[in-house]
């Protein structure tokens, strides 16, 4: 599904280069559940949003899904993302201004849905994440955990073939965590990609494979074989 190769990433402060990436090699299988850790400025999260094509990498290839990520018009990439992509953040970025039905349906109006198709499926999304009683409240009278579960109901709205995940559960609690975690763990048994960042060694072994990160490099990779649930389908 994806194909990292000799990826770099910098930025130049006067006369001198800081590497955030450096010769970054990484394929992602379709159904893989990816941990990626590392301590503070390993460029975690510069690598994900790099995958879902919100920070373009300086050198390198990215291939996804057979198409050459860097070679794209904007256009055409923005498409690729909006199709495929379903990303979670630690922030939740939700719109403040809107009510939780109009955060998920949101992606479905950037596809050109129309709008009986959109009320159906918001409404299943509604249903799935046990959220239809608060369907019309705004993001600042829920609960973090709540939050989340807005955040991820609105990335699977569009049926992503991968979903991304930023330190999901860093704003939780731990019950919290465990829930979203589970979801997760749900969605990649139904055939969904997801590679997470994050701090937290619980998280990291719902993955399958677990990628370390350290001064930009991938300093190891090993396959998870203490799994929390098994992912075998």
């Amino acid at each position: 599904m994806i194909q990292l190769k000799k990826i770099y990433k910098w930025f130049n402060t006067g006369s001198n280069r800081t590497f955030i990436l450096k010769d970054i090699n990484l394929n992602v299988n379709q159904g893989e559940f990816i941990s990626i850790m590392g301590p503070s400025g390993s460029g975690k999260s510069t690598l994900l949003n790099v995958m879902g094509m919100l920070d373009e990498a300086n050198e390198g290839e990215y291939i996804f899904m057979d198409q050459d990520v860097l070679k794209l018009r904007e256009k055409q990439r923005s498409e690729l993302y909006k199709t495929h992509i379903g990303f979670v953040f630690q922030a939740y970025h939700l719109i403040d201004e809107l009510t939780v039905y109009e955060n998920i349906e949101t992606p479905l109006i950037y596809q050109n849905i129309k709008s009986s198709e959109r009320k159906a499926m918001v409404a299943d999304m509604l249903d799935r994440f046990q959220i239809v009683g608060k369907k019309d409240l705004f993001p600042n009278q829920l609960s973090g955990g709540q939050q989340q579960l807005v955040g991820i109901a609105r990335a699977l709205i569009v049926k992503p073939k991968l979903i991304l995940a930023d330190e999901p559960t860093g704003n939780l609690n731990s019950k919290q965590g465990e829930e979203i975690m589970n979801i997760f763990t749900e969605l990649n048994k139904e055939g969904v990609t997801i590679v997470q960042v994050t701090h937290s060694e619980k998280n990291a072994a719902y993955g399958t494979r677990i990628i370390h990160l350290l001064d930009g490099r991938i300093e190891k990779e090993n396959n998870n074989s203490n799994l929390i649930t098994s992912n075998k389908q």
